[in-house]
């Protein structure tokens, strides 16, 4: 058992994955001589080379089309897509190919390729650079779409995604990179896509987030617990496929939902999450769901703090949903 940060944790489970499976490669700009912008594949190039390591041009329609073709001849690609924003050139590539390969094929070609991309904000990157696009991928069959929350999930979910036959889209919360911090097994170990995770039980009402959100939601807790509030807080950690029967369990206890992510309110994830409480559990609710959100608006740089869901906002939510 080693203590490590969320970027530590994918740079270990990478090595690992390198190490047990030699069908596994690693491609993107910057991956190999740099380690990536964020250090995630460091040390990689020296242990395995540049056949296995490939820095690849500044093109991310270029890099997800040659993982496509190494996953269809049998190797296990992991492209890196320096940032979540820079995957929509290679959007036709991801939704017309890699998700529709198994369909369109009888189901006798696989395309298991694990596309990486550091997502949202919280470190000053602007508009181009802070962007939450998992609704896009979520939208599109054939995709798996996974975002993690912290070390341990993040190193046992990208081992499951490797080991599996499908395009995962592998969300990694960029401010969480150095934040988020625990305790993670030195041995393989493999999280089910699909599964999420109760957090912190309750009763007052279900918060349903994922990612760098999940922190807000849990600071939220701990303010409100003296006022006698104690919600149950959920981290999906794979929003396709979605556990929707942990999501339905927790709100019939409770009663009430908040749903909590930093992507733009419309059309956002979680009005798909709201439609299914509503249709599953409608005789179930209290008070109408509760949604806190990003903004309908391009990320700012300035205004960042005022642009992502804090654990005020959270805790206001809380306090609405109760009320009713």
């Amino acid at each position: 058992m080693s203590c490590c940060n969320f970027l530590q944790a994918i740079n270990i489970t990478l090595k690992a994955a390198m190490r047990n499976d030699e069908r596994v490669i690693v491609l993107g700009e910057d991956v190999g001589r740099l380690g990536g912008v964020f250090h995630a594949t460091s040390g990689l190039i020296a242990e395995f080379g540049t056949e296995r390591v490939l820095d690849m041009p500044p093109s991310a329609v270029g890099i997800i089309g040659t993982a496509i073709g190494m996953a269809l001849y049998g190797l296990r690609p992991i492209p890196e897509v320096q940032f979540a924003d820079f995957l929509y050139p290679a959007f036709d590539q991801i939704i017309n190919e890699l998700a529709k390969y198994r369909y369109r094929s009888g189901g006798q070609y696989a395309c298991p390729v694990i596309i990486r991309a550091p997502v949202g904000g919280g470190v000053k990157g602007g508009l181009y650079h802070s962007q939450s696009p998992e609704a896009y991928f979520c939208h599109t069959a054939g995709l798996k779409v996974v975002m993690p929350a912290n070390p341990y999930d993040a190193k046992g979910l990208l081992l499951s995604a490797i080991r599996g036959a499908d395009p995962v889209i592998f969300l990694e919360p960029k401010r969480l990179y150095r934040a988020a911090k625990g305790e993670v097994p030195d041995e393989d170990y493999f999280i089910p896509l699909g599964e999420a995770r109760i957090v912190r039980s309750g009763t007052s009402l279900t918060v349903i987030s994922y990612g760098a959100m999940l922190p807000s939601c849990l600071e939220a807790a701990d303010a409100l617990q003296p006022s006698g509030i104690f919600p149950e807080i959920i981290d999906l950690r794979t929003l396709i496929p979605l556990d929707l029967s942990t999501l339905l369990n927790s709100v019939q206890k409770t009663g009430r939902a908040v749903i909590v992510h930093e992507a733009p309110r419309t059309s956002g994830f979680g009005a798909e999450i709201a439609a299914l409480l509503y249709e599953h559990a409608f005789l179930y609710l209290e008070s109408p769901i509760i949604r806190i959100t990003g903004y309908d608006a391009p990320f700012p740089y300035a205004l960042e703090s005022e642009y992502l869901p804090d654990a005020s906002r959270v805790a206001d939510g809380i306090r609405q949903a109760l009320a009713f």
